[in-house]
């Protein structure tokens, strides 16, 4: 197990290596100068370009990559252009509103998908199956924009119940966790039915039954237990997904998260910051998806025995 995660965490030096370069030219190509953004667009061009030669920017595109790399591993990305501050002092000031957004709405869609998914497979075909399935259609096929502007019409605007934007209490949660849960549980609906009717049709299944033994704890015990290996991909999927920044959503509702930091950052070039942000979210979903790896392994022995 432990040649297997350490294989995994350095196959996460190219991953990175990848994502920097390409996240790193797009800012390098996409119109604006940061100099001029730090200064204002009342500065002299003097001025301007002194502060361009001082920040290294009229250096070619590899050697300001070069010198990046030389600092992030060196573990300096350096101050955001915008408030002078250490970019990850930034992002670590945000992560714990990320982290808390997107836990709940993990747990959320869980709470939903896993029985609606179970109870869909159990009743194929039926009123109940036909209907779980249509509104998991219409999960996964609303942005999450839209939803959360819907949302904020109806239950902001409209019935005045919950705030529209902050993140001042648990109120300011509710509707920014219910967006991005939506989407999420209708995945994980769709998952847990998938794998489940692949499981009961199993012939351990038929034995369990033929045993007498009782129809709940032939779902619970044999075929839930047996389906978990793709319910767990895909809940890792969607944590480390929103862990990584729910960008849109936490746009939309003004949440102080990671997210939101990095559209920020972009808006205002703020090269720092956006390859720290990026940077920090790759890891954070490579980080997830070895989690669940390893819990395959106390899932499937089968798993487990392929560490060994």
């Amino acid at each position: 197990m432990l040649k297997y995660i350490s294989k995994r965490l350095l196959m996460l030096i190219p991953v990175l290596l990848g994502v920097t370069f390409i996240v790193f030219s797009i800012m390098y190509m996409t119109p604006g100068d940061p100099a001029q953004l730090i200064l204002g667009e009342s500065a002299p061009p003097e001025a301007v370009a002194e502060l361009r030669t001082d920040m290294g920017l009229d250096d070619p595109f590899i050697v300001q990559y070069g010198r990046f790399v030389v600092n992030a591993v060196q573990g300096d990305f350096g101050q955001s252009y915008t408030t002078k501050r250490d970019v990850f002092s930034e992002i670590f000031a945000r992560f714990p509103n990320t982290l808390k957004l997107a836990g709940v709405a993990v747990a959320l869609a869980i709470a939903i998908g896993i029985p609606v998914g179970i109870i869909s497979a159990t009743r194929q075909y039926s009123f109940i199956d036909s209907a779980s399935m249509i509104a998991a259609l219409l999960g996964v096929s609303m942005p999450n924009f839209w939803l959360g502007l819907m949302l904020i019409l109806f239950f902001s605007v409209n019935l005045g119940w919950l705030p529209s934007s902050g993140a001042d209490s648990w109120k300011h949660m509710i509707l920014p966790a219910v967006t991005l849960g939506t989407s999420s549980a209708a995945i994980i609906t769709r998952m847990t039915r998938s794998s489940m009717l692949e499981v009961v049709r199993q012939d351990f299944i038929r034995t369990a039954r033929a045993k007498g033994v009782s129809e709940k704890k032939v779902i619970n015990k044999h075929a839930l237990k047996n389906a978990l290996i793709p319910i767990i991909t895909v809940v890792g999927l969607q944590f480390g997904y929103l862990l990584g920044g729910a960008v849109l959503t936490e746009t939309v509702f003004s949440w102080p998260g990671v997210g939101r930091l990095l559209v920020e950052a972009i808006r205002q070039k703020d090269t720092p910051t956006v390859l720290a942000s990026v940077v920090f979210m790759a890891t954070t979903f490579s980080f997830v998806n070895l989690l669940v790896d390893v819990l395959y392994a106390y899932v499937d022995p089968r798993i487990k025995s392929q560490y060994q």
